[in-house]
């Protein structure tokens, strides 16, 4: 595989990241509110912004078959409403650091995952850097780590947030490189046109049913403006940009190691709440992160080697 599609991807890949970190800080921000209306408002405010995008794109979309929005569908529910419904509830249970420190393991598990599937590349050669990244990822969380006691179901809920990722970009790259001819803003449009409806529904019955119960102002909340912008904000660059940046690098990159990659979404996610608290890491925090990097540096040099193998 040539230097520069390795160079492009990984760099759509850090962008996805970096924009992706940002969902970690919204259950935070949002304490009071319930994770369904986080998780649907973010994904309604992704289908509101995909709805101008697809009408301007019209002609492109008309040329998307039936399996297409059926694949735009589950992705869609299982990789953005089901991931952040368990995520957001994780984090509100048992904080932020415990289920940072579970989906922090994304990198390694999709690896495995995608690399048992493809056979792109020996194991040998694929150990050491999911090794070092493995290394990064215990010294980065080494103190969220001794906070495993009482707070089994955010764990429980981690751990599913963590499955239904491992599972969507696998899908998504496979997709992708079935149907080169669709594009990675359209892709990413027409999964927010699919997640609408399944937003829009969700909305609606939870907020009915939290308010029924005295536990939500339906249907924005107690601080509507904080609450719809934060919504707008993730649903435009979280949910839309950098579904378009990760459909990019799924092009260009070989699941494996765009897998890896997902450790910038780790490292944002650190960045922003140490950010948020108001101080700096640790020297073990600094290592980890050191390490992380390296972790992807090697996995990058890996890959300008191998040669793509055609998905079958």
């Amino acid at each position: 595989m040539t230097s520069r599609p390795i160079f492009l991807g990984v760099l759509c890949a850090l962008a996805a990241g970096l924009l992706w970190g940002l969902v970690f800080v919204a259950p935070v921000i949002l304490g009071d509110y319930p994770p369904a209306m986080l998780a649907f408002g973010r994904y309604l405010a992704f289908g509101v912004i995909a709805l101008p995008l697809a009408l301007r794109s019209r002609h492109r979309l008309a040329s998307l078959e039936r399996c297409d929005w059926w694949a735009a569908l589950e992705l869609s529910f299982v990789g953005n409403i089901l991931y952040y419904l368990c995520l957001a509830a994780a984090i509100q249970l048992a904080g932020a650091p415990v289920p940072t420190m579970i989906i922090g393991t994304l990198p390694i598990v999709i690896a495995i995952a995608s690399n048992m599937h493809e056979g792109i590349l020996p194991w040998r050669k694929l150990v050491p850097s999911l090794g070092v990244i493995g290394l990064g990822i215990l010294l980065v969380n080494q103190r969220e780590a001794a906070c495993l006691d009482g707070y089994g179901a955010g764990i429980v809920l981690a751990m599913l947030a963590n499955a239904c990722w491992t599972w969507y970009p696998i899908r998504n790259s496979r997709w992708l490189k079935r149907r080169p001819q669709i594009s990675s803003d359209i892709w990413a449009t027409a999964q927010g046109l699919a997640t609408l409806p399944l937003a829009l529904l969700g909305m609606v019955l939870s907020g009915l049913w939290f308010a029924s119960r005295g536990h939500f102002d339906f249907p924005l909340g107690s601080r509507p403006a904080v609450y719809v912008g934060m919504m707008l904000s993730i649903g435009f660059l979280a949910s839309w940009l950098g579904t378009l940046l990760w459909n990019r690098a799924s092009q260009l990159l070989p699941t494996a190691l765009a897998g890896q990659l997902i450790v910038f979404e780790t490292l944002a996610a650190l960045g922003y709440a140490f950010l948020w608290r108001g101080y700096a890491p640790g020297l073990p925090t600094l290592a980890g992160i050191a390490l992380l990097v390296l972790g992807v540096m090697l996995g990058v040099r890996v890959f300008r080697v191998v040669k793509p193998v055609p998905e079958r």
